[in-house]
């Protein structure tokens, strides 16, 4: 399940409300807001209300936050037992939220973990991630709570890979995966699908998080794609388009960017080739549901490697728009 975070200000309920739907759209299945403040717990329930994800509330530090997040029917928290104010309060919690079946995601980040545990393994090692993770879980677990998933998150790819092969050999609980902080889009990429990717392949992972400094949007093409490349999902246009070459006679980048942005909205899965130029692009393609291959003045529309019509290039990128629609039924072009 591919799951993203809102950086809208929650206490602003429709803001919120519109980023949610995007995403949505894009693909998410499990949306994160803040709660910061009571304000943004009275907002809550509106924006259950008004959306069709399942909606989890982030909480640190205040158990009555928690508590109100439960009232307003969120479908699970994420929190840590351990920084709500003690057994008491983590009772109440527990409580109230085993009594609605709301999960909890224990959240264990290497930029937060307790102090004892970082003076005695030095720093965030896997050890001390898991040994924090599992004593949050025993908190929940001595108020009879087992609804639980956990996430390890370092900026750190083999400290993240590491961590969570170590917790799961020690647990059955589900694993929300991610590489927190890992950056910028080029970056944030990369390590999401190497840390993402190397765990998923192992078998490990039920829910995850592509973490980018970047519009939350632009996590959800990352996800999919690694979940796609590893044959684990198959939603959405797989684009394969050549690096161009001084056989290129089109101008490819721009067309194959305008390409890639357009087809964000599909929802079918589409295996979609956009080639250089015709003496290679339908054979390297061969395997694509369809392609166009440009060449001087024109280019051709193809299936499955095979050449279905010659197209002049300023109608090459309208013409497989208007064939993906057709193939899908999904509106593309306005």
């Amino acid at each position: 399940m591919v799951q993203s975070m809102t950086n809208t200000d929650t206490r602003d309920w429709r803001s919120t409300v519109a980023q949610i739907e995007r995403l949505h759209e894009a693909g998410c299945e499990l949306v994160r807001v803040a709660v910061p403040d009571e304000e943004a717990v009275e907002q809550l329930s509106r924006i259950k209300k008004a959306i069709g994800v399942p909606l989890i509330a982030d909480i640190h530090f205040d158990h009555r936050l928690a508590l109100g997040a439960i009232k307003a029917g969120v479908d699970a928290l994420r929190l840590n037992p351990g920084n709500i104010g003690g057994p008491d309060k983590v009772r109440k919690v527990a409580a109230a939220a085993r009594e609605r079946r709301i999960p909890i995601r224990i959240g264990v980040n290497s930029g937060s973990l307790e102090k004892e545990l970082l003076a005695r393994y030095g720093h965030p090692t896997p050890e001390a991630m898991v040994e924090s993770a599992l004593k949050h879980v025993r908190l929940l677990e001595d108020h009879d709570f087992d609804l639980i998933k956990i996430s390890l998150k370092s900026s750190d790819v083999l400290n993240t890979v590491a961590s969570y092969r170590l917790l799961s050999s020690r647990t059955r609980y589900p694993l929300h995966l991610g590489v927190t902080e890992a950056g910028t889009l080029v970056d944030g990429a990369v390590k999401s699908a190497l840390g993402i990717g190397i765990l998923l392949f192992d078998g490990i992972g039920d829910t995850l998080r592509v973490s980018l400094t970047r519009d939350p949007e632009d996590e959800i093409p990352v996800a999919y794609g690694i979940l796609r490349s590893l044959r684990l999902r198959d939603r959405g246009v797989e684009l394969v388009s050549c690096p161009t070459c001084g056989r290129t006679e089109i101008d490819l980048i721009p067309m194959v960017e305008e390409i890639e942005r357009l087809l964000r909205k599909v929802r079918t899965p589409l295996k979609v080739a956009v080639m250089g130029c015709v003496v290679n692009g339908p054979g390297e393609a061969r395997e694509a549901d369809v392609g166009i291959a440009g060449g001087r003045g024109k280019g051709i529309l193809f299936k499955k490697g095979e050449r279905i019509e010659t197209v002049p290039e300023a109608e090459l990128m309208k013409r497989l728009l208007v064939e993906i629609e057709k193939m899908t039924g999904e509106r593309i072009v306005g």
